[in-house]
This record gives C-alpha cells, structure tokens and sequence, in this order.
C-alpha cells in the first residue's frame, strides 16, 4: 500500500503521461488484440457500451483535474470501462512495442481511479458499481498457473513465484481495497453485487503463490466478513472445507496463514458460549492441522488459534493438549520446538481441573524431551519450570509427576554434553528439594534400585550369550 501511494505521488508529477497521441497506423498491429477484447456483461444493466479494446486505450484520456466537477463520474466510469482491456503477461516479460504502450497507459489510469475513489466522497450510484464490480472482476478473478515440480520441493526451500501482471494485479487490489473501506460504501447496494460466487472466486485465489497477491486477499476478504454479515456463515464454513482438504487429500496449498490469520480474528469475535460447530472444527481441523509437513509456514496463526479457542473455552485445553501428544514429532526437531512452544502457551490457559485429566501423559512426553540429546529441545522442556503458572500446577501434582521426569533429571544432572542443559536441570531439581526434599529422595532411591535392576539384567543378557558363544 506505501508502494501505491508513493506511484500517485509520482503519478501527479506526470499530468499528462496518458495523454501522449497514439501513432497513425494502416491496420491494427500484431499483438494488439492479445487479451485485449472483454468478456460480454453478464448482467443487462452492465452497459450498453461496446467493450473496450486496446485502440482506445491508446486514445489520449482527460485527466479528473481537468475535468468540471459534474463530468467526473462519467469519466470514471470511462476510465473504468478502459481498464477492462486485459493484456498477456509472457513469461519472458517480451511485449510487443503497442501492448508496452498500453500496459504503461494502462497503470496510469488505474493509479488515477484509485486516487479518484480514495478522495471521492460521493455515494456511487448503482450504475457506477456496476461499472467498478465488472473491472475488478475482469482483473482478478482468473485461473491460477498450475504448480510444477512442487512435490519435489522442500516447502523449507521454496522461493516465492511473483505474479507477471502485478503491475497492475496491485493497484486493482488497492482500487478495490480503498472501495470497499470506504465510509460511504452502500453496504444495502453492494450485496447486489458480493455474493457467494464472488467471496468464491476470492477464496480460490488465496492458493496464489504471490505473498503480495494473498497479503491483499487477506486484507479485503476481512472487511468483506467485517461488511457484510450475511456472508459470515458461508465465509466460515468455505475456509473449514479448505482446511479439511489441505489436511486430509493435498498438504499443499499457499494461502492457509493468511486464512488462519482472518480466522484468528474471526474466532476472537466468538461470542460466548462457543456453539457446537465451532468445537468441532477446533478438534477435527485445527488439531489435525499440526500433523501436516510444511507446519512451520503456518504454526504462528495456528498456534494463535488454538489459543484463542482455549482462552474461550478452558475446556478445549485437554483436546488441545492429548491432540499435540497425539501428532508429536518425534523424528523433527525443529517441529518438536515448535510443540513445545505452542504447549507452553496453551498450558498457560490451562485450569487445575483440566490439567488434572492430562497431567500423566503429558509429562511422560516432557520426560523424553528433557533427556533428548538435542540440547534445544531439553533446554526448551526445562524452560516449562521458567512460566510460574505452570510450575505452580507442577508443584500441586508433584507426587506423580517428578517419578514420571525424574530418570531424565537425573541423568542429564550426571553426563549430559551440554553445560546450559545440565545447568537448568539442576535448577528443576533444586526447585523440587526446595518444595519436597523427601520425595526427592524416593525418587532418587528408586532411580538407584532401577539402575542396579538393569545393570543385573545386562549383566546376566552378557552372560548367557557367553555361554552361547562357548557352546557353539
């Protein structure tokens, strides 16, 4: 958007950029009909205008300065009708000399609409959104390139792939963007014209690989929600029927932050007390959701989801809680870290009651983190006694927790390689002998007989392949 703002200001110093004359010529050149002819109006009262082509693009157009205050809507819509002619983007960037032209003249008059709309105080007439809705949709709405090679790809090591027609894909966004925000939008008028198919056509294009392009999708498709109530529903339950297909059939799909953070918004205007349907996603989508590959690309919007689901609903920690034991990722460490910051998170919401339910499970997992040989992960684990909540739940179910914990404080307390991680764990086991030396030491005794019960057993394993060997 600072992109945009700074094209009008450059865009005013040039008055008279689209007013150059186009060149005298016998017959169209080649390239001139490219992509330039618009589709027919589906609606009656679109116009009767025939549709604009790149010849009169090319025409020389009135800036709105120049024009009296009572023709300036009819300019607009003007401009707007010539910014329906659309042009081929080849991947080479290799234009013929005319659609050069008419690309420039092109960006020129869409940086004037969305100066006109931003400034206009005017409540535009049905005609005129008519008008605007056929443009933006002639912009927009169109088929995405298919993805190659992608499952080939480490989603870690993906670059971005930048839209060819961002040039004027941007300013369109921003055009709309600015229409739809606007304090004098007739919000009566415009559910003539947003509709379930036009939310739809929205939705599709969030699996853009352009961040740019799902950066403004984001943005419009929030006010939309925010705007239109009568759309709420539809809008909710077409991001669910994205997730579930994401997570149960293609693991692949561009726009599920920018989705998950709309929903994120849209869950912190839940009102209490949370419906059935709302539940049910949370367990059958958003828990699901972490067991997919490219989580690392999504978990911050997840993660916040999940929390604000919990912060509504204490009750949902549990679902939450068993869900992350359920999909955690033993064999990734770096997905690992990722769970043990969003459990530290949802723990911190956590009552006594629902933490009573989970407690025992949940610790023998942060058991095996705090003895694992990546030290991030340990450290991350031992980091749990830092949160003084969550130590405080620790402290009340310390009976049956430190029994469960303690063979990996014990053992990274005596050889563990890294000097931070043996350090907090010695930390852990002070903080336990501080609230209860005797159970310390029951644990410490049992541990003791533990380790004589295995060492015996290892020792009679050894010796009977001894004999093995001997008599064979």
């Amino acid at each position: 958007m600072k992109t945009i703002n700074k094209l009008l200001r450059i865009n005013k110093k040039k008055p008279g950029a689209v007013k150059k004359e186009a060149p005298k010529r016998k017959g169209q050149q080649k390239g001139d009909a490219k992509g330039a002819g618009v589709k027919p109006a589906h609606r009656p009262e679109t116009s009767v205008a025939a549709p604009m082509t790149i010849k009169d693009l090319l025409k020389p157009s009135p800036t709105f300065q120049e024009t009296p205050q009572n023709g300036r809507v009819r300019l607009f819509i003007e401009k707007l009708r010539l910014c329906c002619v659309m042009f081929d983007w080849p991947k080479d960037g290799n234009h013929s000399q005319t659609d050069s032209r008419g690309i420039e003249i092109k960006r020129q008059l869409l940086l004037e609409l969305v100066d006109f709309v931003g400034k206009s105080k005017a409540v535009f007439s049905e005609h005129v959104v008519v008008e605007i809705m056929k443009m933006v949709r002639l912009n927009l709405f169109r088929n995405l390139p298919p993805k190659v090679h992608k499952d080939m790809i480490d989603p870690e090591e993906e670059e971005p792939v930048f839209e060819a027609a961002w040039p004027h894909l941007q300013i369109v966004y921003e055009f709309f963007l600015r229409f739809i925000v606007s304090g004098d939008l007739d919000v009566r008028l415009m559910r003539k014209f947003i509709k379930i198919k036009f939310v739809n056509n929205l939705l599709g294009l969030f699996d853009s690989e352009d961040p740019r392009e799902r950066d403004y999708l984001k943005t419009i498709l929030h006010r939309i929600y925010a705007k239109f109530m009568m759309l709420r529903a539809f809008i909710r339950k077409s991001i669910n029927t994205t997730f579930y297909n994401f997570i149960y059939e293609t693991e692949r799909h561009n726009g599920v932050a920018e989705l998950l953070e709309i929903l994120g918004s849209i869950i912190n205007g839940f009102a209490l007390p949370l419906k059935e349907e709302h539940k049910q996603f949370f367990k059958t989508a958003l828990i699901p959701m972490h067991k997919v590959k490219p989580l690392h690309v999504f978990h911050r919007q997840l993660s916040y989801c999940v929390t604000q689901f919990v912060d509504k609903d204490h009750t949902l920690a549990t679902d939450a809680i068993i869900g992350l034991l359920k999909y955690w990722p033993v064999l990734n460490s770096s997905k690992e870290l990722l769970f043990l910051n969003e459990l530290e998170e949802i723990l911190e919401l956590t009552q006594p009651e629902e933490f009573e339910m989970v407690y025992k499970i949940l610790f023998k997992r942060i058991g095996e983190a705090i003895g694992s040989p990546h030290f991030q992960i340990a450290e991350r684990a031992l980091f749990f006694w830092h949160n003084e909540y969550i130590s405080s739940l620790i402290a009340d179910y310390r009976k049956d927790i430190l029994p469960i914990i303690f063979p990996a404080l014990q053992v990274n307390s005596q050889n563990h390689w890294n000097q931070t991680v043996s350090t907090l764990t010695l930390n852990v086991l002070k903080i336990f002998v501080d609230i209860d030396s005797n159970l310390v030491e029951e644990c410490s005794k049992a541990f003791e007989i533990e380790q004589e019960r295995k060492e015996e057993k290892k020792k009679k394993r050894a010796e009977r392949w001894a004999l093995i060997t001997k008599g064979g």
